[in-house]
C-alpha cells in the first residue's frame, strides 16, 4: 500500500473501502489509480445475489474531479448503458470534492435499488421498464442470474 506518488487522501479513502459490507475495491498492483471493485446486488432489488464487477479509476485531477466509474458486468438497468457507462449526477455535474470514493460506490448500490427510468442512459431499457416494470424486474433478475452470479 505505501504508493508515494499517492496522495494522502487517496491512501486514506483506500484504507476506508476496506470496512463496507457488500462493497470491495482494491487498487491494482500496477497503478494504483485504478481500482477492481465488487458491488454485491442490494437485497430486495432485481440485482439480490448477484456481483458486479466495475472498474473505477482516479484522474490526476481527483478529487477536484470525479472519479470515472463503469460496471465490467453486464446488468439490465434504464442507468447503465451496454458499455457500462453509468448515469448518475455525482459522477458528472454534482461532483464535490467532499465526496470520496466510497460515497460514489455507495451511490452505485443505491441505484441498483432504486433505478430511474426517467433519466436514463438506456433509452429501451428504460422504455421497457416504464412501459412494463414487472417484466423488466424479471429480465434484470435473469441478466443478473446469467452475468452476476459468481464472480
Amino acid at each position: 500500500m505505501a504508493n508515494s506518488n499517492l496522495p494522502r487522501r487517496i491512501i486514506k479513502e483506500t484504507q476506508r473501502l476496506l470496512s463496507d459490507p457488500g462493497i470491495s475495491a482494491s487498487p491494482s498492483e500496477e497503478n494504483m489509480r485504478y481500482f477492481n471493485v465488487m458491488i454485491l446486488g442490494p437485497s430486495q432489488s432485481p440485482y439480490e445475489g448477484g456481483v458486479f464487477k466495475l472498474e473505477l479509476f482516479l484522474p490526476e485531477e481527483y478529487p477536484m474531479a470525479p472519479p470515472k466509474v463503469r460496471f465490467l458486468t453486464k446488468i439490465y438497468h434504464p442507468n447503465i448503458d451496454k458499455l457500462g457507462r453509468i448515469c448518475l449526477d455525482i459522477l458528472k455535474d454534482k461532483w464535490s470534492p467532499a465526496l470520496q470514493i466510497r460515497t460514489v460506490l455507495l451511490s452505485i448500490q443505491a441505484l441498483l435499488s432504486a433505478p430511474n427510468p426517467d433519466d436514463p442512459l438506456a433509452d429501451n431499457v428504460a422504455k421497457h421498464w416504464k412501459a412494463n416494470e414487472a417484466e423488466a424486474v424479471e429480465t434484470a433478475k435473469e441478466w443478473t442470474r446469467v452475468y452476476a452470479s459468481g464472480a
